[in-house]
């Protein structure tokens, strides 16, 4: 490692060792506390790398002493066999130790706000859009994740128009983040007489869910109107004016709710709606001001990019942003194997930004 990055490490962990030890002193306010026990979270595992690394290469220096001076054969060939096993570890520990020092996405311990839309392609796109939709109910549950539904606006076929939910838990916007975009399907609709492959889409977007402390939102800028909601939901929804229309007046931003049959849940839960998407707009002005950066990275985020293929008639999913197809496309749209797809795209967006620290 370059001797920069080496004196780095070192005051990481003399910095590490201070708080440990002011942590232990008495007379520490309440939020002081707080502040320096987050931070030494958040250094320990950084620090468990570096001494993990400094382990190593101090065995494999006593390794090579032993392998160049010792008498004895046998101890020798034991001492040159472990030695070469190690060597074969120690890019893998520094690497680890490069990744866990590259800067953190605030966003990703965040909960996400999901949004599908059907696309181009009519009622087979709207089929689509409601398996993505049920796809990803799938993969939060296999997580462990909370999935909510926030609005459904479904077609008679029983493909959806548009669907949104908000998924809680633990490191959901890290990994759905670049979920954001275009999802093409290619296959043959049930419908399809002649037996011909049709190719429709539906956009994806994953919004890091926003705290009323993270975007202030002013009712002067809200035109908000209220109407009876439609479409499925029993006999009572249409009775009452309980569907809520949120206009963010500066941005143009609308927001529709009309899943509860409350007006005042309605309104809230558009509001969450909208401070998430007002919070992402944000986020897409920070990246815009680190375009360098931005182009090292996997994705935009940006609903417009194509970013996904699903081909049913030859089993398969394509990733076009790292090239990357896997042969299981009934187990992707259950859920089971979208890890597969996610974590080569999030090792990929790491070893690009690695790449960028690493040529400054």
């Amino acid at each position: 490692m370059e001797r920069s990055l080496e004196v780095h490490l070192e005051q990481l962990t003399r910095r590490h060792l201070e708080l440990r030890e002011a942590l232990t002193e008495s007379g520490l306010s309440g939020s002081e506390f707080a502040r320096l026990s987050k931070e030494y979270s958040e250094l320990s595992p950084i620090v468990e790398d570096i001494d993990a690394l400094r382990r190593a290469r101090v065995e494999a220096s006593s390794l090579a002493d032993m392998a160049d001076s010792s008498e004895d054969a046998d101890l020798q060939q034991l001492a040159e066999q472990e030695l070469h096993e190690l060597r074969r570890r120690l890019p893998g520990l520094e690497q680890r130790v490069k990744f866990a020092l590259l800067p953190k996405d605030a966003d990703d311990q965040r909960n996400a706000i999901l949004e599908v839309r059907a696309g181009t392609g009519g009622d087979e796109a709207a089929l689509f859009a409601a398996e993505l939709f049920r796809m990803y109910q799938r993969y939060a549950a296999l997580r462990g994740w909370r999935f909510e539904l926030l609005d459904l606006s479904e077609t008679d076929l029983g493909g959806i128009k548009e669907a949104s939910a908000s998924i809680s838990g633990r490191d959901v916007f890290a990994r759905l983040k670049f979920e954001s975009g275009v999802h093409r399907v290619q296959r043959v609709p049930e419908t399809e007489a002649s037996g011909r492959i049709h190719t429709s889409a539906a956009t994806v977007a994953v919004l890091p869910e926003a705290e009323e402390v993270d975007v202030r939102i002013d009712e002067r800028d809200l035109r908000i109107d209220v109407f009876r909601a439609s479409g499925p939901g029993g006999q009572s929804v249409n009775t009452t004016d309980s569907a809520v229309r949120i206009t963010h007046i500066p941005t143009g931003l609308v927001v529709i709710q009309q899943d509860e049959k409350s007006q005042h849940k309605n309104k809230a839960k558009a509001l969450k709606v909208l401070r998430s998407r007002l919070y992402a707009l944000e986020r897409q002005a920070r990246d815009s001001a680190r375009a360098a950066e931005r182009r090292s990275q996997v994705g935009t985020g940006d609903r417009s990019e194509r970013i996904r293929t699903y081909n049913f008639p030859q089993g398969r999913v394509t990733d076009h942003r790292i090239n990357f197809t896997l042969y299981k496309v009934d187990k992707v749209m259950t859920g089971e194997a979208l890890d597969e797809i996610i974590d080569p795209i999030l090792a990929e967006d790491q070893a690009a930004r690695l790449s960028a620290v690493e040529t400054r």
